[in-house]
């Protein structure tokens, strides 16, 4: 892969990860209150995740067909994530139960670095 071509994907990445974290930490400050931590984690995670494919498959990787088989693998690869989403915010929390935004940035980085590495190599590839 071209080294511009590497630099463009990793631009719209940022670009469509900054879009879904905003849509992920706006659903979860209104959920939590009324689902609790991780139920409310879980859906502000899945919202975040549609956007997340949407701007991913058009955008950063530039995949105009569609295909079951990518649909199940983007969707195998983000259940794996949203465990670890889920985990990581609610063993932050246990921690330091006063820093919500910090669990939630924590959280944060450790899925999007399985995020992109899996959407890279394995779903749009």
């Amino acid at each position: 892969m071209a080294p511009l071509q590497m630099k463009r994907e990793i631009l719209f990445f940022i670009i469509a990860g900054c879009s879904a974290v905003l849509t992920d930490l706006s659903v979860y400050y209104l959920s939590f209150p009324y689902f609790g931590h991780d139920k409310g984690k879980a859906i502000s995670f899945i919202a975040g995740s549609i956007v997340a494919y949407l701007l991913n498959k058009y955008f950063t990787f530039q995949k105009k067909e569609n295909s079951l088989k990518e649909i199940l693998k983007f969707t195998c690869l983000y259940l794996f994530t949203l465990g670890a989403n889920v985990l990581v915010n609610n063993l932050t929390i246990r921690v330091l139960p006063d820093y919500l935004l910090f669990a939630f940035l924590c959280a944060t980085g450790v899925s999007t670095i399985l995020n992109f590495i899996g959407q890279k190599y394995w779903v749009f590839k």
